[in-house]
């Protein structure tokens, strides 16, 4: 399971509204790739188009889509947003990583 704290959700919501473009068909698309200071790095954008081996989850109001390979980095990981002026934006709490970077923009398992 993926899940989206309040802050999250207020935030996609603002987003959604902001933009016209996005419409009801779009969710929210996380994805780990290679790179970073700490060897992996999160993804996060809009999407409407699901694929076959996508893991879809609904939380909070938001429906959130993985393909099957990172959900086995990113299971349990809650999706926040910080509007601080310290780290500024969206950030994964994930109880998987076992070291992230000093920036939060990568992580290890």
């Amino acid at each position: 399971m993926l899940f989206v704290a309040d802050s999250a959700k207020d935030k996609i919501q603002e987003l959604k509204t902001a933009n016209a473009e996005l419409t009801d068909s779009h969710f929210i698309r996380v994805s780990v790739t290679s790179g970073g200071c700490s060897g992996l790095t999160y993804n996060l954008d809009f999407d409407d188009s699901q694929l076959p081996d996508d893991q879809i989850f609904e939380d909070n109001g938001v429906k959130v889509v993985t393909d099957l390979k990172s959900f086995l980095y990113l299971c349990n990981t809650t999706l926040e947003f910080s509007g601080g002026l310290n780290g500024k934006g969206f950030h994964f709490s994930n109880p998987n990583a076992s070291r992230t970077c000093g920036c939060g923009e990568s992580f290890a398992v």
